[in-house]
């Protein structure tokens, strides 16, 4: 039986990539630097913010740390500010988080997102859901698909059957979580990345709309 839930935050519970993609773009302009489509950003996010701005970053300037840094700064100063404007849970998400929460299943989020903007949000769209873990990327912490989040998680709540637990994500970074960690890994296809790229990182259930997961969970039971 299912009795913990984990979910990533961007491109799983929430569509974040209006929020990031202008925020980014916004900094980038500011700096005198290239922008980028908003598709673009599907696939410069999933690693944590360094990454991001490393990926959206001009070429010449990818190994450069001072930029880096300072761009990435700048960005988190920025979008911690405007990172509700767009930004909304995906369709079904909320019935799904409170279907499961009727069955007694403690839910979680474990997000490469910097972890004050990990709380944030989740306390912003979710309020009426009771998440009884949320963690983002923290300080001297690996960020996934390093497992120590999830371990972090299952510590926290007294969880330590990993048969009773399933991981949802959207990226490949989120099936080899899964993977890493040896919990059922689930990738969502309404996310930011390819069906393709979630089977081939380790993805053992593959759904399409939120549920969609319902119906694995009471295979469980």
């Amino acid at each position: 039986m299912i009795k913990l839930a984990i979910f990533d935050l961007d491109g799983t519970l929430l569509n974040t990539l209006n929020d990031l993609a202008d925020s980014c773009n916004y900094i980038l302009e500011k700096n005198h630097l290239p922008v980028h489509a908003l598709d673009s950003y599907k696939n410069f996010v999933g690693n944590g913010m360094t990454q991001l701005i490393q990926r959206a970053l001009p070429s010449e300037l990818k190994s450069d740390f001072e930029v880096i840094e300072k761009i990435r700064d700048e960005f988190i100063e920025y979008y911690t500010k405007h990172s509700a404007i767009k930004t909304a849970p995906y369709d079904g998400v909320i019935e799904m988080l409170k279907s499961l929460s009727s069955m007694n299943i403690k839910l979680a989020v474990a997000s490469n997102k910097f972890m004050e903007g990990t709380q944030a949000l989740v306390k912003k769209y979710f309020s009426e859901i009771k998440f009884s873990s949320v963690f983002g990327q923290r300080t001297n912490v690996p960020m996934k698909p390093n497992p120590q989040i999830v371990y972090d998680i299952m510590n926290e709540l007294g969880i330590t059957n990993k048969e009773e637990i399933i991981y949802v994500g959207d990226t490949g970074t989120d099936m080899q979580t899964a993977v890493n960690a040896g919990i059922t890994s689930i990738g969502v296809l309404w996310g930011f990345r390819s069906e393709k790229e979630l089977k081939k990182q380790g993805a053992q259930y593959i759904i399409n709309y939120p549920e969609k997961l319902l119906e694995i969970v009471n295979k469980y039971i």
